[in-house]
């Protein structure tokens, strides 16, 4: 498993915080500046949201960026992995490679598999709209 939360889950985070009940497309340069980066940088950021389909990018000279779906439907780990990538990787925690198990597990197999079930149950109950975004 791999678990990477970075800068850029934050931002991506504070992105979709910004444009939730926007009636209106929000200008980049706006949500930008409201979440601490740079327009390049946000447009990096809003890419997997838009992919997604939880952001929608209206071109033009009154275009921007819009949420298309509730905060409420998108989950903590959806967020993650819409921006980091799969978190479950198939590796194993103590070999550097794949894990073979069921075959040969690992001493830690069993006690990291259903740790690992557990975070990400919980990451997957949980949504974005109930986490507050802090400044790095």
């Amino acid at each position: 498993m791999r678990l990477e939360i970075t800068r850029r889950t934050d931002l991506a985070l504070r992105a979709l915080r910004a444009m939730e009940g926007s009636p209106q497309p929000r200008k980049g340069a706006d949500v930008a500046a409201e979440i601490g980066t740079t327009q390049a940088f946000l447009a990096q950021v809003v890419a997997p949201l838009v992919r997604a389909g939880w952001v929608v990018s209206d071109p033009g000279p009154r275009g921007g960026y819009r949420a298309a779906v509730p905060l409420t439907e998108v989950s903590v780990l959806d967020l993650i992995e819409a921006v980091e990538g799969p978190v479950v990787d198939g590796r194993c925690v103590l070999n550097d490679g794949p894990c073979p198990a069921p075959s040969e597990p690992c001493a830690l197999h069993e006690a990291w598999s259903a740790a690992r079930d557990a975070l990400l149950d919980q990451l997957r109950a949980t949504p974005v709209s109930a986490q507050e975004a802090t400044p790095w």
